[in-house]
């Protein structure tokens, strides 16, 4: 486009506004230069979250990136601020931190919506700054002070925001700090009646001032497809309807981004506010990309290189003296602490070292000198910096460099730009007593978490943008219920979903036609997902400085008091070349370490788990045999199934076999082959490998030819293309940034050219080889992580074969955690078996505890019950002695009767009713008044007198299986189909344990609870679900016709009833599923005798005549769909694989 755009945008909100925009920064830059553009600013409200996004992208697209913010004012109205230079930056990142301040003080902790300023902080940091002076509002004409009052803010924050400073009064104010040549009027057009003239009035009030006046847009979207999107996130800001909210949405287009010429029209009244659109951008100079000043801890330490040396010599004396690679260990050594002394990262090291010994000291703390947990390291690391050798000399590493051969590449090299990253983990006890330390060692204004971004997926975004639709609630859950967690877009599931309603009240609920509003619902869901939803705070990374932070970037509140956090995520701090010192949470350690001090309590023996069989033969019989539930890493369906088929049989296999269900591996077409070359290596070990070409045999030995590491992903740009370290570092950061799928295309090219050129590869043979490298585009890990998950992943299998009861204690103490519920984690145990006792108020402690051998479940587990009412009961027996009545246990408890009836139900008190069970104790305890217990040092309560319960029947074993879900979710005493499989009634339905003698290729029916669904990117639209039954689990795929098919079944219904055909493999079978159904609609008349509604009556089977027997096949539709719609309510929670719960 010739010649200088006539306007520049400069108030633009993505959707770092939160539910007040409705773009990504990326959108907003790729759409300003569709539009020809020159410059774009971004002014979120209180907030410069997206603007480090904005810096790195618009500098891609030739495009000037301005930065600011649309700053709230105590008094309810707001300003814009523009940053002109460094101190400007500084001083914006000041006033939006002071703007942030207040939003977590007190016991009402308010949302970061509320933020806002007061004028006076303003007006103390104006220097670098530009004021604009707010946007035009929603009435027709300025008038003076026109604040909104507290008690009109109907949500709460921005759902109240009135206009921008309109009155002479304030604006003279404004003027006086900032100066005529840092303050301009705003001007809006947004098509109000009265935009004229409020236009003409502004205009007059700049005249006055003796300043100029500047056109905006107020831009919240970049293209009209998202119009809707911004009318709708307004109604749920407001919390309310979108028919409700149309007097305060804007009800047009004015809000979408526009060519220069257009937005020029529409101020055609005021071109010299146009004109300086264009003369105000090219004073605003600041460039957030350059160097912002940030210095670690450390970094500028002259002795730091000399101190590091010497510590790692010391340690690699005791470590490597009498070792055969003793050698080799010094010559790597001189390797990293050169390459670190070069790109001056010996204070980046003993920071981190630093952090450990901090850690060093909480961990004392926390666990007890005299614990046996302190046997054990304060933490682990993980990621790629356990390839390095100085880290695992001075302690931020367990795994040995030399004896694992984990290549440094990865980690570190001459030609690394920016940062490497080292990754700590620690139990979740330590860590949260960690971070509050490290905020006290450093100083608060120096030490803030990163930030991180909660997205909208798919079944938030039903649920909250169907309420604004007013669409009724229960079908909006149901359909939430049914969405997918990842994956495709969910607006074609809801469209799917009211068409063809498929599960057990498909009978009552007939296909039908969505209406235009479902269809509507169906784009905004897919509008929203991906977009952020709010901020939160990163799982543990930290951002350290040598200066305050928020010179840098602002530092807000987090949700957990004591902490506080910056307002940018990890990609954004990197970008700024921020140290991110990551600090995270792994449950599998915390388990670990209860299991160590459980074995400690119970049988008397102190674990190093340092110090334990590497090689033990029952361990490595288990993980053959896919005996992992529970296991850290290789417990998923997709892991069991590989492991029959790889048979590890050491360490080194683990960790490949760790790394090699990913998504990265299997894009690149690893798994496959790895397995199949695995399986000719045992059968025949003078198979030779095939290798794409000569050169790669070095690299892709040790994983037969394929590739499965990242690091072996730039070995091979390195061996085979001819890259630089640094080259190839950019390709592997290109595979592993959400943004980076272009950047990897770019490369694609020059490997082809590299390879023919550097090896004399074919083209073809090339092509072949970018393939493989190409599927790490979606996920890998790198070698050094998968020998660190690897060594844990033994760890854990050997607590679980050698001490079974406290390694299953241990899990489920540390929940939530893993790939599976505690129920299906019980039902496993079990079946090898352990055995797993309720709750009692008699026996119970607050955790699960090893008992006789067995788990007996903790008081902790029973739903609604706090850990301090369980605390206090356990207190007041230790103190007391055991319970022996009803009343007894009302009286010296002091309990609420909530909470007595809480006990009641889930069984903690059936050893005080004799034989007349829940039911019993649930009436005495229901009409018991609450007690209060005995004070410290007094003579026990008397027992209430409770008056004897009327003849009630004890719960059947289904009744007890609900309550034992509703109240602990947890059925330790029957499994689901054990009491369901006599009342099928389907002739040859298998069990678990029967499917092993059935020939491949049969047909086959299975029934079971479902306790995992996974429909990975990588499958194609193929879903896994695996269902569990009283012997066993079995593993069902449903190929992407049939899924389309049952859709709302394969992802809600808790039991089904699948049929298709058996498909075994290599000791893996799977049952290829044609049709799915509830189970319920299989059930016999009396399955749910105890559990239909009082109002049904079966009718004898000889009743005659078409209406009596109309009548008895409702009833028994209804007793049948009553067991279903109890196991539906209380069902416990399944897991995706894709999106297991953190370790």
């Amino acid at each position: 486009m010739a010649g200088t755009p006539p306007y520049v945008e400069l108030h633009c909100h993505s959707a770092y506004s939160f539910l007040d925009g409705v773009s990504l920064p990326d959108e907003l830059a790729w759409r300003a230069c569709e539009l020809g553009h020159a410059a774009l600013a971004l002014t979120d409200h209180n907030s410069v979250s997206g603007s480090m996004e904005l810096a790195v992208i618009a500098k891609q697209y030739g495009l000037k990136a301005i930065h600011g913010a649309e700053i709230d004012l105590a008094d309810g109205r707001h300003i814009t601020l523009l940053v002109k230079d460094e101190r400007g930056w500084s001083n914006l990142c000041r006033i939006i931190t002071l703007a942030h301040a207040h939003t977590r003080e007190g016991a009402r902790r308010r949302d970061p919506a509320d933020a806002c300023v007061q004028q006076q902080a303003v007006l103390e940091h104006t220097e670098g700054l530009v004021c604009l002076t707010g946007c035009a509002g929603r009435s027709a004409s300025p008038r003076a002070g026109a604040a909104v009052p507290a008690s009109a803010r109907p949500g709460g924050g921005r759902a109240r925001r009135g206009g921008g400073v309109h009155d002479e009064p304030t604006a003279r104010r404004l003027l006086d700090a900032f100066g005529a040549e840092n303050l301009r009027v705003e001007l809006q057009r947004p098509y109000l009646r009265g935009d004229r003239a409020r236009n003409r009035m502004l205009a007059a009030l700049a005249r006055a001032l003796g300043v100029a006046c500047v056109a905006t847009g107020d831009v919240h979207a970049h293209a009209r497809s998202r119009a809707e999107l911004q009318d709708a996130f307004v109604a749920l800001r407001h919390h309310t309807t979108l028919d409700a909210s149309e007097p305060v949405r804007r009800g047009n287009h004015s809000h979408v981004m526009s060519t220069p010429q257009a937005m020029a029209s529409r101020f055609a009244d005021h071109p010299e506010a146009v004109r300086e659109t264009v003369l105000l951008a090219e004073r605003l100079t600041f460039d957030l990309t350059k160097d912002l000043g940030y210095r670690y801890p450390g970094s500028d330490d002259a002795t730091a290189a000399r101190r590091l040396a010497e510590l790692c010599a010391a340690r690699l004396q005791q470590r490597y003296r009498k070792r055969a690679d003793a050698a080799e260990a010094r010559a790597r050594l001189e390797q990293e602490l050169r390459v670190i002394s070069e790109l001056g990262l010996a204070g980046f090291f003993l920071l981190h070292h630093d952090m450990l010994e901090l850690a060093r000291e909480v961990a004392l703390q926390v666990r007890g000198p005299d614990s046996v947990r302190a046997l054990l390291a304060p933490g682990r690391g993980r990621g790629s910096s356990v390839s390095s050798l100085v880290c695992y000399l001075i302690g931020l590493s367990h795994i040995d460099p030399i004896a694992g051969r984990l290549a440094l590449g990865r980690f570190l090299h001459e030609d690394l730009r920016g940062l490497p990253d080292i990754d700590l983990d620690f139990s979740r006890e330590l860590r949260e007593v960690l971070i509050p330390r490290v905020h006290e060692r450093y100083g608060r204004e120096r030490a803030a978490l990163v930030a991180a971004f909660p997205t909208f997926r798919a079944r938030g975004a039903i649920r909250e943008l169907g309420k604004v639709l007013g669409l009724p609630a229960g079908e909006i859950e149901r359909l939430a219920r049914g969405a997918e967690v990842h994956g495709q877009p969910a607006g074609r599931d809801i469209v799917a979903g009211r068409a063809a309603p498929d599960g057990p009240d498909a009978r009552r609920a007939p296909a039908s036609a969505p209406s235009e509003r479902w269809r509507w619902l169906a784009r905004l869901v897919d509008e929203a997902q991906g977009l952020p939803r709010h901020l939160s705070q990163h799982p543990g990374g930290m951002i350290i400085a040598t200066r305050p932070l928020i010179d840098c970037c602002p530092v807000v509140p987090a949700a957990m008091e004591g902490r506080q956090m910056v307002q940018w995520d990890k990609d954004s701090c990197a970008d700024a070349g921020f140290l991110k010192i990551d600090l995270l949470g792994l449950g599998m350690l915390s388990a670990v370490e209860r299991c160590v001090e459980e074995v400690a309590r119970v049988r008397g023996e102190r674990i190093d788990l340092s110090r334990i069989q590497f090689d033990d033969p029952h361990t490595f019989k288990a993980i053959r045999a896919a005996d992992t539930v529970g296991s850290f890493q290789i417990e998923s369906r997709a892991q069991m199934q590989s492991l029959r088929r790889t048979q590890p049989t050491n360490l080194a296999d683990l960790t490949i076999q760790v790394a090699i269900v990913r998504p990265g591996p299997i894009q690149g077409g690893a798994i496959n082959p790895y397995i199949e070359r695995r399986r000719r290596l045992r059968e025949d070990p003078a198979y030779e490998i095939p290798y794409e070409h000569p050169a790669l045999r070095p690299i892709l030995k040790d994983t037969l030819g394929t590739i499965i590491f990242q690091d072996q992903v730039m070995e091979v740009a390195e061996v085979f293309a001819g890259f630089s370290a640094g080259e190839a570092d950019g390709l592997r950061r290109a595979m592993s940034r959400k943004r980076s799928q272009e950047m990897l295309q770019r490369h694609r090219e020059r490997f082809l050219e590299g390879a023919m050129r550097h090896v004399g590869a074919e083209r073809a043979v090339a092509e072949r080889v970018w393939g493989m490298i190409e599927g790490f585009a979606g996920f890998g890990f790198p070698k050094a992580h998968s020998a660190a998950f690897g060594l844990l992943a033994y760890q854990s299998t050997w607590l679980r074969v050698h001490h079974g009861p406290e390694f299953l204690c241990a899990l489920l103490n540390e929940q939530p955690m893993g790939f599976y519920a505690p129920d299906s984690l019980v039902h496993e145990a079990q079946q090898r078996g352990i055995a797993v006792l309720g709750v009692d108020v008699n026996a119970s402690a607050v955790e699960c505890a090893v008992e006789r051998g067995g788990v007996r479940l903790g008081l902790g587990y029973i739903k609604g019950l706090t850990r301090e009412e369980a605390t206090q009961l356990v207190a007041e027996r230790e103190q007391g002695g055991p319970f022996r009545s009803l009343g007894e246990l009302a009286a010296r408890t002091g309990a609420t009767r909530g909470t007595l009836e809480r006990l009641a139900w889930s069984g903690a008190c059936e050893t005080l009713t004799a034989d007349a069970g829940r039911r019993a104790a649930l009436w005495r305890l229901g009409i018991a008044a609450p007690g209060q217990a005995a004070a410290e040092g007094t003579q026990l309560a008397l027992p209430l007198a409770l008056p004897p319960a009327p003849r009630l029947r004890k719960l059947d074993r289904w009744q007890r299986l609900i309550a034992d879900y509703s109240s602990t979710g947890v059925a330790a005493h029957d499994h689901a189909m054990a009491i369901l499989r006599p009342r099928i009634e389907l002739p040859m339905l298998a069990t678990s344990a029967q499917l092993q003698r059935l020939p491949s290729g049969c047909a086959v029916a299975v029934a079971g609870l479902v306790i995992a669904r996974q429909r990975p990117a990588t499958a194609k639209g193929t879903t896994f679900l695996l269902f569990e039954d009283e012997w066993g689990t079995i593993n069902l795929i449903v190929p992407r016709a049939t899924y389309e098919r049952h859709r709302p079944l394969a992802r809600a219904e808790p039991l089904l009833l699948a049929r298709g055909r058996l498909e075994r493999s290599e000791g893996v079978i799977n049952v290829i599923v044609r049709e799915l159904a509830p189970l319920e609609r299989f059930l016999s008349p009396d399955a749910g005798e105890t559990a239909q509604p009082a109002r049904v009556h079966r009718l004898p089977a000889a009743a005659g005549g078409p209406d009596e027997a109309a009548a008895s096949l409702d009833a028994h539709q209804d007793a049948a769909a009553a067991v279903g719609a109890s196991m539906r309510a209380v069902a416990p929670p399944v897991q995706s694989f894709a999106a297991g719960r953190r370790r």
